[in-house]
């Protein structure tokens, strides 16, 4: 079979098993489906067969033309509904015999795997009840402090930091399979924090440091009188600015899962700045140029690139992924009047907390849409920039409670040990079907809890919730911000295996 010619009309059932496979949802070849098969068709040797999962009408035409384009190969299609399967030859296709049966194949074939290339994602692991995890970040190592330092500033290349990276997040997978955890993490080494990382990897945005955007405002005193009333000197904090249309060429987090999969068999979560964050973070309504019209505008692209970002990790193998929202405290429980904080670097002035919970929720149901509930979860907590408790939010779920029962993910992980979550009888409101990763260490407290003092968390969790309906973690990361972690590497290990110990204690029992 030819390039030119490619098959006009759909059959019943693909004639040959595909080496490797991934859900293109709905994206069409313009809005980021090139990308993903980009990434899955590279690693294949020539000949070898990918399968592209769509939903999208118009990439019946546009696919084949890439593959004219490109010199691969469209093999065969099918259509059953809405859903459309594309098996697509990496160049000319091999003649081979026909599958026995039409596809899916039998249990006998085995995808072919190259190095670094993730298992198929029928083989992701299910995050079982109970399962204990990890929010996202762990502490850094020195050397891995100065390589992030010396990747910003554009003193050390990609690949020398990618090999040094590598490095410590084997360590931190190292710590968690010591901990027992059942789900591990990448530990976030890559990342200078969990949010304006993002800003350094997307096309048209810049990370620079606070203190800069001084040169940048209308009024540069007020700004920064602002400054200096922050909880974390601004100069040492690099923040995102956005120049021009934002765009995704380049995964944000998608060869970070790549790698742990290389390095593990266990179900692995990946965390990203949810889409209301980001766009809080990115609205700098202070800049006397602005290359959006309104937040609105910005929010359009910023879910734009999260959804493609999120169709890569679910394809790429995650177990879970995770979109940390904890700005939603501030929105609730920020200082009324205030026009900035930097909880969780979100700069940029916010309306009536009723308008920005309802702006959060639609931007978030329009990142996950079509995608499957039980692979998404959200994060909230109440800041994790210092160990200072005093210095973080107060207040309990219940201005919440109307997002967190209508968000569209299957499990909400909450920051539940400390006081200043309040009680957690109040989350028995939420839906039966969400499943509620219950914060059962404080990350910010020096001592590892009592075993005894975990075990009973789990107990009252359990009969809240039931049993399946709750994973287990600590209230939130034990590194958020890279220059200023709340815990040590040994710490954040010990914290794991008390809640490890105590859940087993539980289940014994």
């Amino acid at each position: 079979m030819s390039p030119e010619a490619r098959p006009v009309d759909p059959v019943e059932g693909h004639p040959f098993a595909p080496d490797a496979s991934f859900d293109g949802g709905d994206l069409d070849c313009g809005g980021g489906l090139l990308l993903l098969i980009r990434r899955h068709i590279d690693p294949l040797d020539p000949g070898a067969l990918l399968e592209i999962r769509s939903t999208e009408p118009t990439v019946e035409v546009e696919l084949p033309a890439w593959c004219r384009l490109t010199g691969n190969e469209l093999v065969s299609w099918t259509k059953h509904g809405d859903q459309r399967s594309y098996l697509v030859s990496k160049g000319p296709a091999n003649p081979q015999p026909p599958a026995t049966s039409h596809y899916p194949p039998t249990t006998n074939h085995q995808p072919r795997v190259t190095s670094h290339q993730p298992p198929a994602t029928s083989h992701i692991p299910a995050v079982a009840p109970l399962s204990v995890m990890g929010i996202g970040s762990w502490p850094r190592p020195r050397w891995m402090l100065q390589a992030l330092h010396d990747h910003l500033e554009g003193r050390l290349e990609d690949g020398a930091f990618h090999e040094t990276a590598d490095d410590a997040v084997r360590l931190a997978l190292d710590a968690q399979r010591r901990a027992r955890v059942d789900v591990v993490t990448d530990g976030e080494q890559r990342r200078d924090n969990y949010a304006s990382f993002v800003g350094g990897l997307l096309e048209n945005c810049q990370l620079i440091p606070l203190s800069d955007l001084t040169a940048m405002v209308d009024d540069p005193d007020e700004f920064d009188r602002e400054l200096r009333a922050l909880d974390v000197p601004a100069g040492e904090v690099r923040h995102p600015v956005v120049h021009g249309p934002l765009g995704r060429s380049r995964p944000l987090a998608a060869h970070e899962l790549a790698f742990v999969r290389s390095c593990t068999e266990a179900p692995v979560k990946v965390a990203l700045p949810g889409p209301y964050l980001l766009t809080r973070t990115m609205w700098l309504d202070c800049l006397r140029e602005r290359p959006y019209e309104t937040r609105d505008d910005l929010a359009v692209d910023v879910v734009r690139v999260l959804r493609e970002e999120l169709h890569a990790l679910l394809a790429g193998g995650a177990a879970l992924v995770q979109f940390d929202e904890p700005v939603l405290t501030e929105v609730v429980y920020g200082e009324a009047g205030a026009k900035r904080s930097f909880m969780c670097g979100a700069l940029g002035e916010k309306l009536a907390p009723e308008r920005e919970l309802d702006f959060a929720a639609g931007l978030l149901r329009e990142v996950v849409r079509g995608l499957p509930a039980e692979r998404l979860g959200l994060h909230v907590c109440r800041g994790n920039w210092t160990p200072d408790e005093s210095a973080a939010l107060s207040g309990d779920y219940r201005p919440l409670l109307g997002f967190l029962r209508e968000a569209p993910v299957g499990t909400v992980f909450l920051e539940l040990c400390t006081p200043r979550a309040g009680e957690m009888e109040l989350l028995r409101e939420l839906p039966d079907d969400k499943r509620i990763g219950v914060g059962v260490v404080n990350p910010k407290a020096p001592a590892v809890e009592p075993v005894g003092e975990v075990r009973d968390r789990i107990a009252r969790a359990i009969n809240l919730f039931g049993r399946e309906r709750v994973l287990l973690t600590p209230d939130c990361g034990f590194a958020t911000f890279a220059d200023n972690p709340v815990a040590s590497a040994r710490a954040a290990e010990a914290k794991l295996a008390a809640i490890v110990e105590a859940r087993d204690g539980v289940v014994s029992g």
